[in-house]
Parts: C-alpha cells; sequence; structure tokens
C-alpha cells in the first residue's frame, strides 16, 4: 500500500498541495473548514509527515552521528543512553558508527560526514588515533565536533571526560595502602589520552610512596584478548611478579581474573586487583572488584547538550569548552 502524503492528501480534497501544506500547519492563511477537511483525510489515511524531506528543505538533517570505538564497553553502552535521551528531546536522531579502534576506519567515517549528512558530531577516538587532523577537516567543513571520553591533546574542539589524573593516582594510592609494593598498569594504548593521564596519576602515586619505579610494571595490551591474556600471564607468573594490578580500562579487569584462576592466584590474597569500569557484574564478580567509577551516563549527556549549545549557537565560544565530570572509588572485595 503506498504511502500517504500531501499530494495525495491534495488530490482526493481538490486542494493545492500549497494549500494542503499550509493546513497541516495550522496557518491563519487557511480557513478553518478547510483545516477540518484536510486533517479529517490526514486522519482517515493515516498521514505522517515527512521529518527528513522538512529537514531538508530547512538544510538541517535533524540528525547527529555518533563515532565509536566500540559497543561492548559498558562505559559505551550507558553514554548512549545519555547522549539520545538529550537527542530525543531535541527531535533529532542518532547515527553510530563503530570504529573497532581502528583509526582508518574512523578517518574514512569523519571524511564522509563531511557531506553535510549530519548536523553535528560527537567522538570517542580509536586506540590508534594519534592526531586530530581529520576531525579538524570536518570542522573547517563547518560540522561542529565534541570529543568525549577519550579525547585528543592540541585540538581546538568542545570535550567531555572525567579526572583520568587523579583517579590513576587516587586507585594506585589505595592499592599502596593495602600494602601494595609491585603494582602493575594496564594500557591498551600509547596514543590515547585518557590511558596516559590515569598512567600520569599511577606514577606521581608511585613516587610519593618512594617505590622503586619498574618497566616491566608497565604492560601494553591491545585489542586482542589472546595477547591481553599471555601478556598479563607472563607477568603475573615471573619471580618479580606484581602484588596489585591497575586496568586502565574494564575489558582488562575481566580478563586479569581469568588469569588469576588459571594460576591459582587467590584475588586479593596473592594479588590485589583494581581498574576503571561501570560493569553492574563489578559487584557480584568473585570476589567484587575495586572500581574507579564513572558518570558515564553524564557524560554522554554533557556531550550531547554541548554539541547542540554550539548548533543552537547559544553560547559564546561553545567550541572550546572543556568540562570534567568527576569519578569515584568504589572500593570492594578485590583489594
Amino acid at each position: 500500500m503506498p504511502k500517504t502524503n500531501i499530494r495525495t492528501l491534495a488530490k482526493q480534497l481538490g486542494l493545492s498541495q500549497g494549500t494542503v501544506s499550509k493546513a497541516l500547519k495550522d496557518s491563519y492563511e487557511i480557513s478553518a473548514a478547510t483545516k477540518e477537511r484536510v486533517m479529517a483525510l490526514a486522519r482517515k489515511l493515516n498521514y505522517v509527515p515527512n521529518a527528513y524531506a522538512s529537514s531538508l528543505r530547512k538544510q538541517k538533517s535533524k540528525t547527529i552521528a555518533l563515532v565509536l570505538p566500540e559497543v561492548a564497553d559498558s562505559f559505551f553502552s550507558v553514554a548512549i543512553n545519555g547522549i539520545e535521551s538529550v537527542a530525543q528531546k531535541k527531535g533529532y536522531h542518532v547515527l553510530i558508527y563503530l570504529t573497532h579502534e581502528n583509526f582508518a576506519k574512523e578517518k574514512a567515517i569523519l571524511n564522509e560526514l563531511k557531506s553535510g549528512r549530519v548536523d553535528g558530531v560527537l567522538v570517542s577516538v580509536a586506540r590508534e588515533t594519534k592526531h586530530p587532523n581529520h576531525i579538524s577537516a570536518l570542522q573547517t567543513n563547518g560540522v561542529p565536533v565534541v570529543l568525549f571520553d577519550r579525547v585528543l591533546a592540541d585540538t581546538i574542539t568542545a570535550e567531555v571526560c572525567t579526572n583520568d589524573f587523579e583517579c590513576g593516582y587516587i586507585a594506585t594510592k589505595h592499592l599502596i595502602e593495602r600494602g601494595c609494593r609491585k603494582i602493575a598498569y594496564l594500557s591498551i594504548s600509547k596514543n590515547l589520552s585518557i590511558v596516559n593521564e590515569r598512567l600520569e596519576g599511577y606514577k606521581k602515586a608511585i613516587r610519593e610512596y618512594e617505590l622503586p619505579p619498574d618497566k616491566d610494571l608497565l604492560i601494553t595490551c591491545n585489542n586482542s584478548e589472546g595477547h591481553n591474556h599471555a601478556a598479563i600471564k607472563k607477568s603475573l607468573s615471573s619471580k618479580n611478579r606484581p602484588d596489585g594490578i591497575l586496568a586502565s580500562v574494564e575489558k582488562l579487569i575481566i580478563t586479569t581474573y581469568h588469569v588469576c584462576k588459571a594460576l591459582h592466584l587467590e584475588i586479593p590474597a596473592n594479588v590485589k586487583v583494581a581498574g576503571f569500569s561501570i560493569l553492574p557484574s563489578a559487584a557480584i564478580l568473585s570476589p567484587p572488584v575495586t572500581t574507579i567509577s564513572q558518570p558515564a551516563f553524564e557524560i554522554g549527556e554533557a556531550a550531547a547538550a554541548l554539541l547542540f549549545k554550539i548548533l543552537e549557537k547559544k553560547d559564546h565560544g561553545p567550541e572550546n569548552t572543556k568540562i570534567i565530570l568527576p569519578s569515584a572509588l568504589i572500593i570492594r572485595g578485590s583489594t
């Protein structure tokens, strides 16, 4: 059955398409009787306005893009809810693009978005991303960008993130105060600002408590579960094995638990574990894991609100705004 449109209504009513369109918009130019005739037929034929066509006429897509490295991470799943809660109130759709931690794919996606398909873009950069040139190119093309969670240094763009340096320090300090003297830091990238900020916080705590720095305790993981399992197992099997582990992202917490089980290491008796995560299962792992819990929904919500502020130009210079929402240490049985 063909979809009812303004042309269909106009033909059946014997009116011009312009008259029907104005009647549907409750224009003062159209009489009450004509409006009633148009609305009655529209209800009868289940007419639904074409929001996309309307937005094209206004040169607005009423759509924003959300570019993410992955959605398996619970942080991003919750952040999406925060973003959509704002977008829906604004009458906007959200298109989600996944880079799978690949810079080339991220660059291709942002290049595609130059076409004007979306009004603005929210980005959390991939693990491989080192420079902001592709983001700057999108902005130069007139498409506003807001970075959230995973941001980039040396970019002139709006950003929403958490206090990563402070959290890295707090988590490491907590492990030290629980008796740890050889704390491994599990990273997933040498490029990501959030990972490096957390690492700097970790290093500050190590220096402050005068623990000997050890490069062997800085373990670089990646997007491969097999590689990460092997790297963590190698460290925990060594003669100088760590007595504490700080995981920079939540996927490495689960891998650490699997490795400890395989090596018959008890948490927290043999090794204490903490990490950055908002996993709902954190409290029911055996033992429950100590986490730095990030305000994922609020970060997504703030990022979307900032993007719309830029689109609506409600504030002077929102493109340079930096918003930092604090995370919290939640102490559980793993430490």
